[in-house]
């Protein structure tokens, strides 16, 4: 199956349960500064499984887009990449375990045609600590869809990942219990690590098995679903959010249970091929089958596969960045759009791609051009330190990682300048010096937003629908080339981002501010509506990237109750439900106007008193 069609089919598949499709959410999360990017598919979901009513009702799906930056490294392999779409479905407070499991089975072997025999689950085992018991629901539920296929599914206990490679798989064993490290989800890891308050429970894993891949013994004696060797490819996760952790330590059962369903879709279309290697579907071979062209290298060949792994998950990463409109740049989304470029030219380079025929895309081939540039410099620089270390056989790690930060010079390239000089790179100092600097910003973006953790309380949510009412007073004063770029929401501020060409006027700011404050004071009501797309544009609504999002939108809609409109935009976060509320925080207040990237303005707000 080509990728669209898994998409779509699943989708359909969800509707046809009585889920509203949403459209994806975009990479950077609109109101979490804690994060740079959305990196799951329950990221943008997090208000509704806390207790926040979703406009749509009690049934969701999606393919939300994910960006994991910690994952750069680990790409090459045949399953690992930094961006996917996690296809996802949520029931908040309505169906449960049973409903879900056997949507899935109905899903994977019913829709897809998965071959039932390669077919595995893993369930949560328990958690003594926390004296939460092992989920004997989901075990039972799945013995009875494999049973209806004729396949007896035994039940084992691994424990850890870990025993699971000593003791490995036995004949007829189906189904697998794990401890909490792995079939335990709640946002601060296992039950011990919960606060008070804190809503978890048990998951249930699905994986799909490759027989042809061999296993390797390097992560353990034997094999088992939970291995790495990747006999074993997990297409998807069910999360039960069943309990609440009390202050006393112990859990008791939600009122309102949850279901959390992610599965990566690049991962799923693999297995409908049968295929274990990823980068075998039409959305990487599109650009892989290109750079064999230009290459004369074959995808086949395993001495450059890893190379056009490389290459074909970041160009595809870096271009869905760019579309959003995150360019290449040194510090925070755009360090990483920079890296993924850079990095997939010193493959390119690999493969003898010719320059400047990495890809079609204007702001990478200018990246690369740049970085040719850079790579002069860091070259020199490199020379200079491999005629300093000769004696010692050695380029420090400390040395790797100035050329790295300061020059821009990838550690890749450092280690083969050195291999052909002759000489070694000292890793595991150069890694103690990233780590250190990744702590180091961690912290320094810890301090830049405190106190404002981008919640979904009633100040953070009030800021939110004030930007909608900036927004229209932006475009009521500057014009209808206004469109949102960004925005970055805390409970002490707003920053927002739009389109215009030059620095805005004081006194254009305080209309704004005047027109902000006027609908404030109206207590406009907040309608939400589901529409088509086309309809939504006629309607005069506004919104950024209407190509992303699917036929049908939601809307929501500023209006008093004289009829007077003050906003009407496409969204997805949370909204007062009057604009009355926002009043209690004080007047809305433009603190600051500047630029912030080219033909982008950038404002902070505040709520005050005066």
């Amino acid at each position: 199956m080509k990728t669209a069609e898994v998409r779509d089919k699943y989708l359909k598949f969800m509707e046809d349960k009585g889920h509203k499709v949403v459209p994806s959410s975009p990479l950077v999360p609109e109101n979490d500064p804690t994060t740079l990017f959305t990196g799951s598919g329950m990221q943008p979901m997090i208000q509704y499984l806390l207790g926040a009513k979703h406009p749509l009702g009690t049934r969701i799906t999606d393919s939300q887009k994910c960006f994991r930056a910690d994952d750069i490294e680990e790409v090459g392999d045949n399953r690992h990449t930094t961006f996917f779409e996690m296809l996802g479905n949520w029931s908040f407070g309505d169906y449960f375990k049973e409903e879900q499991i056997r949507w899935m089975w109905e899903f994977f072997i019913g829709e897809l045609k998965l071959d039932p025999k390669r077919f595995y689950v893993t369930c949560f085992g328990g958690d003594e600590d926390a004296v939460v018991p092992r989920d004997e629901d989901a075990p039972r539920v799945w013995q009875e869809l494999f049973g209806g296929v004729g396949i007896e599914a035994e039940v084992a206990d691994m424990g850890s990942e870990e025993n699971g490679g000593k003791r490995g798989m036995r004949e007829g064993e189906r189904i697998f219990y794990y401890d909490s490290k792995k079939n335990w989800w709640s946002r601060a890891g296992v039950p011990a690590n919960m606060p008070a308050g804190e809503p978890g429970g048990p998951d249930s894993e699905m994986f799909y098995e490759f027989p042809d891949i061999e296993h390797d013994t390097a992560f353990g004696e034997y094999c088992h679903p939970n291995c790495d060797c990747g006999r074993f490819i997990e297409i998807g996760n069910n999360v039960f959010m069943q309990y609440k952790k009390l202050e006393d330590g112990s859990f008791i059962e939600l009122e309102n249970k949850n279901i959390d369903y992610g599965g990566g879709l690049e991962r799923i279309t693999a297995a409908t091929e049968g295929s274990a290697d990823v980068f075998t579907i039409d959305t990487f071979q599109n650009i892989i089958n290109p750079l064999e062209e230009r290459s004369g290298k074959s995808y086949e060949d395993v001495e450059y596969q890893e190379s056009f792994r490389i290459i074909a998950d970041h160009l595809r990463a870096a271009e869905a960045m760019i579309e959003e409109g995150i360019l290449p740049s040194n510090t925070e989304q755009g360090y990483f759009v920079r890296r993924l470029i850079r990095r997939s030219i010193i493959h390119a380079d690999k493969l003898g791609v010719p320059a400047g025929e990495l890809s079609e895309n204007e702001t990478i081939k200018a990246e690369e051009e740049q970085f040719r540039k850079t790579l002069e410099t860091g070259k020199k620089m490199f020379n200079k330190l491999g005629g300093s270390t000769t004696k010692l056989g050695e380029i420090s790690g400390h040395d790797a990682y100035v050329l790295f930060t300061t020059y821009g010079f990838p550690i890749e390239l450092t280690e083969e300048l050195a291999k052909e000089a002759g000489l070694s790179v000292n890793l595991q100092e150069f890694k103690a010096e990233m780590k250190k600097h990744k702590e180091q910003s961690r912290t320094g973006a810890e301090q830049k937003f405190k106190g404002g953790l981008a919640d979904h309380s009633e100040k953070t949510t009030a800021f939110h629908t004030a930007t909608h009412l900036m927004l229209a007073g932006l475009r009521k004063y500057l014009g209808e080339h206004i469109t949102q770029r960004g925005s970055n929401i805390t409970s002490e501020r707003a920053r927002f981002d739009f389109t215009h060409e030059s620095k805005v006027d004081r006194e254009v700011l305080d209309k704004v501010e005047e027109y902000v404050n006027k609908s404030i004071q109206a207590g406009a009501k907040v309608e939400i509506e589901e529409m088509d797309k086309e309809e939504a544009r006629e309607s005069g609504a506004t919104g950024a990237f209407w190509e992303k999002y699917p036929e049908r939108v939601t809307i929501y809609t500023i209006k008093d109750s004289e009829g007077n409109v003050y906003s009407r935009e496409l969204c997805g976060g949370p909204h007062v439900e009057s604009t009355a509320d926002i009043s209690k925080f004080g007047k809305f207040k433009i603190t600051k106007e500047s630029s912030s990237s080219a033909g982008v303005r950038r404002v902070k707000a505040i709520f005050t008193e005066e």
